[in-house]
């Protein structure tokens, strides 16, 4: 082998090194990242790791919105209709977070099996309903009784 095909050799195993190198720290930082769904009858049912970052769906159960009076502290109970799950959360919580209404929380499930939220989305408008949500609760009787044909059934309400 000449020199001149040495170099090349070695210029070509640097860049494949670095190229393999960039898309191996890409796929760690995507991993890192990504917030997998889930809803309280697959947290129940063991599906997502404890302690892992992850992202809880349902409705909040009425009834359920305990506020601490020295703190922000907020826990509150989140369904899908078929199993419930223990939400914490510290801060401040969305406008239009209600008892009935769809929610999303990112968070972790802790070893006593409550769920602690990092951050609380609530619904923005009376028929939404977050996609992942609908998509995992459309075969639930509950939800298709109470959420999804309210919305389907409902008729414009007429302007007087």
């Amino acid at each position: 082998m000449t020199q001149t095909h040495k170099k090349r050799l070695s210029v070509v195993l640097l860049i494949v090194i670095g190229v393999s190198a960039s898309v191996a720290l890409a796929l760690t930082a995507l991993n890192q990242n990504m917030n997998l769904f889930y809803t309280p009858t697959q947290i129940k049912a063991g599906e997502a790791s404890m302690g892992h970052m992850i992202r809880l769906g349902g409705f909040i159960e009425k009834g359920s919105v305990q506020r601490a009076s020295d703190s922000l502290l907020v826990n509150f109970t989140v369904t899908d209709c078929d199993h419930t799950v223990l939400v914490q959360y510290t801060g401040i919580l969305p406008d239009l977070f209600r008892e009935g209404q769809g929610v999303v929380t990112d968070g972790r499930i802790q070893a006593n099996g409550t769920f602690k939220a990092e951050t609380v989305l609530a619904k923005h408008d009376e028929n939404y309903v977050p996609p992942e949500l609908a998509d995992t609760l459309k075969n639930n009787a509950c939800y298709q009784s109470g959420h999804a044909q309210k919305s389907v059934n409902s008729e414009p309400e007429s302007k007087l």
